[in-house]
């Protein structure tokens, strides 16, 4: 990882609570009497995708040591978590110590898998968990200055970064979480593209104008038409710019769910850690003109006779000042993490409020806040997209059986389909909300899942969903059908309607087309699934050249934007996959910009 990053988490066990415990074991230790019973201990606790197991090591009256020996959980998003927390519990002694914002749920089974091996070694978990008086010191102001300022470390703010340097800039990208990655490197993984040397292979017809009209019409005619056309030309040559930074696709293209079309690529690493970690690695090697500031929150831009010339916000230890001589970027991500914005803008769904999100926790839309301040425009923040794809506990999409379009169904409570599973994201969720619980079951068979460690779209097999009862299996359709709590004849005749469809080539009742295979060789699978708020259309607005432009429609000097932050592209329903694509399309063009390349 980055020197940088390095130096944080340094700097984060400096200044971490140390708690009343820890002065009681000094004194304790002075006095004799034993906080522990000396020995290596071993635990689990149940983290995201899977058990965390943990070895604690300790003496009379200290915790000693604290190793993860085994979890599943996603690289890079837990990566702060699994780093700082054993640490800190063993630099503070105590397990008072703060969760990682982005990896909560990690956090939270490392602190109990502790707490499990400490019982173990008769520890006063109780007196462990006070939390002290904080040691925190506020440090004085650090300024920095470089060419190109990015604020947001996701897929847009890194590709923004990336191709500002490859345009001859310093850069310095500022991110407010412990971790980069944004929403991307949570994704599916999906990037649509008209790409005729893989489509032709599997012989599917596409073309520039047809992503353009499904674009166009897919979001309700709403959308801006020339930022559109940018997006679709620009695509591919971001595929082969992606490739040329070392990223690898997969050689079939599918179509991933509201994606309308057999575009979408997939990337060899899970999830959207591939693209992560290719800009991670072009960032490494070009560190003397490149840094990254984590747990840095940009809240102002700084402004100067009419023109954008830095920020200004604040990190661990105080504030940070960070001028720009050529220019700034925003790519902070959208807001569907943020409740109270969903419900100010929404006006197209019922309320929002208790929906979960598949957003990280920080897509909380600081970047509109900033960009209002300086008198930015806002298109369409009314259009927010939901997914009928939620993990039923956190909202998620890991966890999700289901591997494209054509290969699943989508069954309610009772067994019976209830909607096109290849329509519009907005009309599958809305379908799905009028079912009973808003719950339904993703149906798939032994085509999608030939073995058991075949991996879902997020890098997770099929047997360990199986185990954390996240997915189920049956050998006929009669005995999923009651694993699941549907019923078996009218699961048989979903099928048996589907199949149908797929051997006459004739749409079906509810006038699908995109199909494939037949769904008929068991085992069969299930996986549940909800809806949940997945990404918000609307935003700053832009011109083709990734430039902010005001409530006048001037450009303002100095200011660009790129990815969830921005509106107009996908007006008002996004295409499955479009977003990947975007978001490479106009991050490279906002670097670019920003760079001051014409």
């Amino acid at each position: 990882m980055f020197k940088s990053k390095k130096a944080i988490s340094l700097l984060l066990c400096i200044i971490l609570t140390v708690s009343l415990i820890g002065c009681q074991s000094k004194s304790t230790e002075s006095s004799g009497e034993a906080l522990f019973k000396a020995g290596v201990y071993k635990a689990s606790a149940a983290g995201h995708n899977g058990d965390i197991t943990v070895q604690v090591t300790v003496d009379e009256y200290k915790i000693k040591e604290i190793k993860i020996l085994e979890h599943n959980e996603s690289a890079g998003i837990s990566d702060p978590a699994i780093d700082r927390i054993p640490s800190a519990i063993v630099d503070g002694q105590t397990l008072a110590v703060d969760s990682i914002s982005g990896a909560t749920i990690t956090s939270d089974a490392i602190i109990e898998a502790v707490i499990n091996a400490l019982k173990q070694a008769g520890a006063d978990i109780d007196a462990l968990s006070v939390k002290g008086e904080s040691t925190s010191v506020v440090g004085e102001t650090v300024e920095y200055t470089t060419d190109v300022v990015v604020i947001g470390g996701g897929g847009a703010g890194l590709a923004a970064a990336v191709s500002a340097h490859e345009n001859g800039a310093k850069v310095i990208l500022a991110e407010k979480m412990p971790r980069l990655g944004g929403n991307t490197i949570l994704a599916g993984s999906a990037f649509n593209a008209v790409d005729p040397g893989r489509q032709e292979k599997q012989g599917i017809e596409d073309s520039l104008d047809l992503h353009f009209t499904q674009t166009y019409e897919g979001g309700d005619k709403v959308g801006n038409t020339e930022l559109i056309r940018t997006f679709v030309e620009g695509a591919y040559p971001a595929i082969e710019w992606l490739e040329g930074l070392g990223l690898e696709f997969a050689d079939e293209v599918f179509t991933v769910a509201g994606g309308l079309w057999p575009r979408g690529h997939k990337t060899i690493k899970p999830l959207g850690t591939g693209y992560i970690s290719t800009y991670e690695h072009y960032i490494n090697e070009h560190q003397d003109d490149m840094k990254i500031l984590l747990d840095t929150e940009i809240i102002d831009l700084i402004v100067k006779d009419d023109r954008v010339v830095g920020v200004k916000g604040k990190g661990l230890n105080g504030e940070v000042i960070i001028n720009a001589n050529n220019g700034v970027i925003i790519a902070t991500g959208g807001f569907a993490a943020n409740p109270e914005l969903r419900d100010r803008y929404n006006e197209n769904w019922p309320t929002l409020t208790s929906y979960k999100s598949t957003n990280h926790p920080g897509a909380t839309g600081d970047g509109l806040v900033m960009a209002e301040a300086v008198g930015a425009n806002f298109v369409g923040l009314e259009h927010m997209q939901l997914l009928p794809l939620g993990d039923p506990v956190t909202g998620s999409l890991s966890g999700n059986v289901n591997k494209g379009v054509t290969s699943s169904i989508f069954v309610n409570k009772d067994g019976n389909r209830f909607v096109d599973e290849g329509a519009r994201r907005d009309v599958m969720t809305r379908a799905l909300m009028e079912q009973e619980d808003a719950s339904m079951w993703i149906i798939l068979d032994s085509k999608s899942y030939p073995t058991g460690d075949t991996l879902n779209n997020f890098g997770e097999t099929i047997d360990e969903l199986i185990d954390q009862g996240r997915a189920f299996k049956g050998d006929t359709l009669e005995e999923l059908a009651e694993k699941i709590g549907v019923d078996a004849d009218n699961l048989t005749k979903a099928l048996e309607e589907f199949n149908k469809a797929v051997e006459t080539g004739e749409p079906d009742a509810f006038g699908r087309t995109l199909v494939d295979k037949t769904i008929d060789t068991a085992p069969f699978y299930a996986g549940p699934r909800v809806p949940t708020v997945h990404h918000t259309m609307g935003g700053i607005e832009i011109n083709t050249s990734a430039q902010v432009l005001d409530v006048n429609g001037k450009v303002i000097p100095g200011l660009y934007a790129a990815g969830e932050v921005t509106g107009g592209i996908h007006g008002s329903n996004r295409l499955g996959g479009n977003a990947l694509a975007e978001i490479a399309v106009f991050g490279r063009i906002a670097g670019a910009s920003a760079a001051g390349k014409k």
